[in-house]
């Protein structure tokens, strides 16, 4: 004779600290209650596919492997090269009472673009042409 209760499958509850994740965990843990991923994705207001994919990446990698990342590549093509960004903090240092504007104008001489020196100013936190009581003071030898 057979069993007339079919053997139910034993599944483990996910359980993390981690609040990004603990939404994505309630939704599976929640399915596997209700044995229904439709009910349980319109109760939680998630598609199926997105149910799906959070299910695909538990398997693949654990809990863990929920939290979100990045999707985009960084973009190393607009990076400066470093002998560009050399070129403009040693200018800066060695002229800090030209403007930004005249900074721009030498080392495009050198074959910088402007948009390029702001950038790495900023990026530097450099700013250009100080104020005209540290200019008195360096002109007269009173270095601060």
């Amino acid at each position: 004779m057979s069993n007339p209760y079919p053997k139910q499958e034993v599944t483990l509850m996910l359980h993390t600290a981690n609040p990004v994740i603990k939404h994505k965990a309630g939704l599976l843990n929640l399915a596997e209650e209700l044995s229904n991923v439709s009910k349980a994705c319109k109760i939680m207001g998630v598609s199926r596919d997105t149910f799906y994919r959070y299910r695909e990446l538990v398997a693949e990698g654990g809990v863990d492997a929920q939290i979100n990342r990045s999707r985009r590549a960084p973009n190393l093509k607009n990076r400066t090269d470093e002998a560009t960004e050399q070129a403009v903090v040693d200018y800066a240092v060695a002229f800090p009472t030209h403007g930004q504007h005249r900074a721009s104008n030498e080392l495009r001489k050198q074959g910088v673009l402007s948009p390029t020196v702001v950038s790495v100013l900023s990026g530097y936190s450099i700013t250009l042409r100080i104020s005209k009581d540290d200019t008195e003071q360096i002109l007269s030898g009173d270095v601060p």
